[in-house]
């Protein structure tokens, strides 16, 4: 009997990747365990994003860069930073970043979709998620994706990242448009990632989601059948310990890395 598919999205895929603890105390465990206070560069992020999903709400002569400055302020919360001081400074680093982006946009050009869910059958995956933008051009679909992050960023983040080739994949499916080219918008320095995907790079993307998508699933079935969920959901400590929300609840992960404060990764 054919198994039925497996609904995956990157976040969960990358969690199981990352740690099969924390994929446990995330998406497994109920009632989950409580998780950690907000981070400074997470906040950040998403005010980023919100004030840019607001943007592309508005008719295209109003994406003015003064109008995109004022959506920061609109969206802005202070949550995991150190004081309003530094609050300030970033909120106001947030307004150039999506000013510039603003006026580097082509007036005429209108996405396919902004924050927009996809979720398609793919092999033997439900590939699913929520894509920043979706942009057409020349008659093909581009995937776009808004980064904040204080590292630089090269073509083979966009060339490696499982979630972009995913968000491709389900994309043509639903929109029945051809999908290839995906890009990393690093709004810090302005800088447009892009790489061009042919069915081979997209096969072995699909190939890996699907072998990570059974582990989890095989292990979420033992547990099912009364198998130890710390054996089946082992800890991977790292130096990412510091960042995890469950860090808490891990002595493997406490031990791994020193805890930092929420506001340590932000740039400086």
């Amino acid at each position: 009997m054919a198994r039925p598919l497996i609904r995956v999205t990157p976040a969960r895929l990358a969690a199981w990747e990352g740690c099969p603890r924390r994929y446990r105390m995330t998406y497994v465990d109920r009632p989950a365990p409580a998780r950690g206070g907000a981070w400074a560069h997470t906040t950040l992020g998403a005010v980023v994003h919100l004030a840019l999903r607001s943007l592309f709400a508005l008719p295209a002569p109003q994406r003015t860069p003064r109008a995109a400055a004022a959506l920061v302020d609109r969206h802005w919360t202070a949550e995991g930073f150190r004081d309003r001081e530094q609050a300030a400074e970033y909120q106001e680093r947030a307004r150039g970043w999506v000013a510039d982006y603003a006026a580097d946009l082509d007036s005429d050009a209108e996405p396919v979709g902004v924050e927009r869910w996809v979720s398609a059958p793919v092999g033997t995956i439900v590939a699913e998620g929520r894509v920043d933008r979706i942009d057409e051009r020349g008659g093909e679909l581009v995937i776009v994706d808004y980064k904040t992050g204080r590292h630089g960023l090269d073509v083979d983040d966009a060339r490696r990242s499982p979630a972009l080739a995913l968000y491709a994949l389900a994309a043509q499916r639903v929109l029945r448009r051809p999908c290839t080219r995906v890009e990393l918008h690093h709004l810090p320095t302005g800088r447009v990632l892009a790489w061009e995907h042919d069915d081979a790079s997209l096969r072995e993307h699909l190939r890996r989601a699907e072998a990570t998508a059974q582990r989890s699933e095989d292990t979420a079935t033992a547990l099912a059948a009364g198998g130890d969920p710390d054996l089946l959901y082992p800890p991977r400590p790292s130096a990412r310990c510091a960042l995890c929300d469950v860090r808490r609840h891990c002595p493997q992960g406490q031990a791994a890395a020193p805890g930092i404060e929420p506001w340590a990764v932000l740039a400086p």
